[in-house]
């Protein structure tokens, strides 16, 4: 067994970082303080930092659930035990900020937007891998204690014009992908689902599980090392160098010797770590709260009657729903830049969403909020992909948001696209192409920072 070694000893929180940026995410930084990390329990035991130049067969950069899955494949399936190389600590990225909803998606895209973007036939054949992902994630979620809420997915209208949208999209998934979705009219939401006071009526698909982010991270985490894979925490990985052989991974405590790479870093990649990633996703700030325990009768005003998990169908979208403790946690998108991230009025927002939607809640103490970096790439899909197929180098990411469910998969593709094992979906273009680049890369921000207006008049919009 291992013995860990002694880590530098913790710095703050950072609150303001930007991957766009900040060269990169710090050393042994604490957890942001989400509800999540303060309701896990103690983080699990790990290998330490990285003190020397070591060898390793596989080194996975980043252990979100991406990397500790791509960990947990390789030596559960083909006998690889890895050696998981992490900035701060486990899962310290967006596997510990997000909100917790596993979905049957992968990406930003409609299935709708699929068929036109491939064709019906590769569309059906990317359904059937992301409904897999999400076995691969159901049967992963069975073996952590995660606090699964099953039951589905209940995507909720906001105006007529949007439901009008969803039902159109239920009705091409029933009918072209064989995924049996279902219109939840006004009364029977609110009678059996949820009163929120904005909807004009939901689309509930039957796969959907939230989950508690850190505890099933943490699981993970356990997971790989029972598998024998090396965990090895407060190690920023500073560049990748190519040599005969495999590549260099330098960091502050020694150079890591390995003969494959994968690459699972999500938005919080180094700016500096390989220019194979340079300018080809787009860090996207997405905020979240949690209320303090609602009592019974406030649950019963607010109509909260299910505990699966809930979207709007905004464009800078609310995430939500009822937490097994009886908190009401919700999400959205609201700053553009790490140095604003802070400012009170994106906890505002929040709070504002809330009231909206459920307002005999106002005033109701918020105990929690956070804010997390999510990896979006430019055409709105993840990819799995291996830029060179003359070097051992991988990379799994953006997932947009949609990576709680699908990560699993993606850290099983990576595993076998690592281990030289082909799988039939392979030809597909989430694995068979680079995430794109963006001609005007330097410039997105001022971009996304309209767009964010632009989006937030459409939504409000009667």
């Amino acid at each position: 067994m291992s013995i860990p070694q002694e880590a530098s000893p913790p710095t703050d929180y950072d609150p303001y970082y930007d991957p766009l940026v900040t060269d990169g995410p710090g050393v042994n930084r604490a957890y942001a303080p989400t509800y999540w990390i303060s309701t896990a329990g103690p983080a699990p035991e790990d290998d330490g930092p990285i003190r020397r130049d070591i060898d390793v067969d596989v080194a996975i950069i980043g252990s979100g659930y991406t990397g500790l899955t791509c960990a947990i494949f390789l030596a559960r399936e083909f006998g690889i035990k890895a050696a998981v190389i992490e900035a701060n600590h486990t899962a310290w990225g967006c596997s510990t900020r997000n909100g917790g909803q596993g979905q049957n998606a992968a990406g930003r895209l409609t299935r709708s937007q699929w068929i036109a973007r491939w064709g019906r036939d590769t569309a059906l054949r990317m359904h059937s891998e992301i409904t897999e992902g999400f076995e691969t994630f159901e049967e992963l979620t069975r073996q952590v204690d995660c606090e699964p809420q099953r039951g589905g997915h209940l995507y909720i209208a906001h105006r007529q014009r949007n439901f009008d949208k969803i039902a159109a999209e239920s009705k091409v998934l029933n009918e072209i992908f064989k995924y049996r979705t279902r219109i939840v009219a006004l009364n029977e939401l609110r009678s059996d689902y949820v009163d929120d006071a904005e909807a004009v009526g939901a689309v509930l698909e039957p796969l959907g599980t939230g989950i508690h982010p850190a505890k099933l991270a943490f699981g993970y985490h356990r997971m790989a090392r029972q598998f024998g894979a090396r965990i090895h925490t407060s190690s920023p990985v500073e560049h990748i160098e190519a040599y005969p052989g495999g590549f260099l991974l330098r960091t502050p405590g020694g150079t890591v010797r390995a003969r494959k790479v994968a690459i699972a870093t999500g938005a919080y990649t180094a700016k500096g770590l390989t220019h194979v990633l340079r300018g080809r996703y787009m860090p996207i700030l997405s905020n979240s709260m949690v209320t303090r325990p609602l009592t019974e009768a406030e649950l019963c005003a607010a109509g909260f009657k299910t505990r699966i998990v809930i979207t709007d169908t905004r464009t800078l979208r609310f995430y939500y729903r009822l937490l097994p403790d009886n908190r009401i946690q919700i999400g959205s998108r609201s700053a553009v830049t790490g140095a604003e991230a802070a400012e009170p009025r994106h906890l505002q927002l929040l709070i504002d969403g809330l009231h909206r939607k459920f307002p005999m809640l106002r005033g109701i103490a918020i105990d929690y909020s956070w804010w997390g970096w999510v990896d979006v790439s430019h055409d709105m899909m993840p990819r799995i992909f291996q830029p060179d197929p003359e070097q051992p180098l991988f990379y799994a990411l953006g997932f947009g948001g949609n990576g709680v469910s699908y990560s699993a998969q993606a850290g099983r593709r990576m595993a076998q696209m690592v281990a030289g094992r082909p799988f039939a979906a392979q030809d597909l273009p989430i694995f068979t192409s680079p995430l794109p680049g963006h001609p005007f890369a330097p410039f997105r921000r001022l971009g996304q920072r309209l767009l964010y207006r632009w989006y937030h008049a459409r939504d409000e919009a009667a």
